[in-house]
């Protein structure tokens, strides 16, 4: 789980308006932090499947929006994924 005030960080860098804390990029963002802090938790501690169900989930989750913004906005996508530094 990542702290409020890194999210709300992570939230002011990818919002598109002021008021912006659901579209695409920013859940994308967030949920690339998360992934990042559960899989440093996992490499301390192997043994937790229930994590590791939930960082496939996330993972899932992920893939799911940034094909839907591949779809709808290419511009954008390849600003997020080259900015989040993610393989695609």
């Amino acid at each position: 789980m990542i702290k409020t005030k890194v999210k709300e960080k992570i939230i002011k860098e990818h919002q598109a308006h002021e008021k912006d804390t659901g579209s695409a990029q920013v859940q994308i963002a967030v949920t690339s932090k998360e992934i990042d802090e559960l899989t440093h938790h996992l490499k301390r501690h192997p043994k937790d499947k229930h994590s590791r169900r939930g960082l496939l989930a996330m993972v899932n989750k992920r893939r799911k929006l940034l094909a839907y913004l591949s779809e709808n906005s290419p511009r954008s996508y390849t600003n997020l994924v080259k900015k989040l530094g993610l393989k695609k």
